[in-house]
């Protein structure tokens, strides 16, 4: 029996110690909220918001940087800082109340594609997210009289750095007998337009 006591006490230690583990490695931020508790004077006890420049204001121990520190690491400081106001080192216990606000990452209002030879404004064209081959052209001024529209192409380059070339044929886009004028176009994908041939 005894064994088995053992057995579930070492079990339920684990997820104690991840969490112990966890907190050790935890780095403050601006916007954390920390508890501060000082058992010899609960009147210092009190919620503390990280600042923006990271740092704390709290009585008796003053202002001073947190962020970048383990929560460790800045109950030894709030200790040592409140030492000279008692007769004995003060014990301290300063744990994470609530995580700062994560904001999302907000998406690019605009990316940049390119759009060489024979457009009216070739060049590098900054496009809504989500546009297409054709709203791009279009933003471009459009193709000039002696665009090869048969043989556009639409280059991209993969995350592994390939380059993909697409042809499309955009006389037939623009008839509606073939797709590819709504494909979407990402970050950095270069419109090719040649000249037409003498006899094209």
């Amino acid at each position: 029996m005894s064994i088995l006591r053992r057995l579930v006490a070492a079990l339920l230690l684990v997820p104690i110690v991840a969490l112990a583990a966890q907190a050790q490695e935890y780095r403050v931020q601006p916007g954390d909220v920390l508890q501060i508790e000082v058992l010899e004077d609960a009147t210092l006890n009190r919620s503390a918001i990280v600042l923006p420049d990271g740092q704390i204001t709290l009585p008796v121990a003053g202002t001073f940087r947190v962020a970048g520190r383990s929560i460790a690491q800045v109950q030894d400081d709030l200790a040592r800082r409140l030492a000279p106001g008692f007769a004995a080192a003060p014990t301290v216990f300063v744990s994470l109340s609530a995580l700062a606000p994560r904001q999302e990452p907000t998406p690019p209002r605009t990316i940049a594609i390119f759009i060489l030879g024979a457009a009216n404004t070739p060049g590098k064209v900054e496009v809504a997210p989500g546009s297409t081959l054709l709203q791009a052209i279009a933003q471009a001024g459009g193709l000039t009289p002696f665009a090869a529209k048969k043989r556009i192409q639409l280059r991209r380059v993969d995350k592994a750095g390939n380059e993909q070339i697409y042809k499309l044929d955009l006389d037939a886009i623009e008839r509606g007998v073939a797709g590819g004028g709504s494909t979407r176009l990402v970050k950095g994908d270069v419109i090719v337009v040649p000249q037409r041939k003498l006899f094209e």
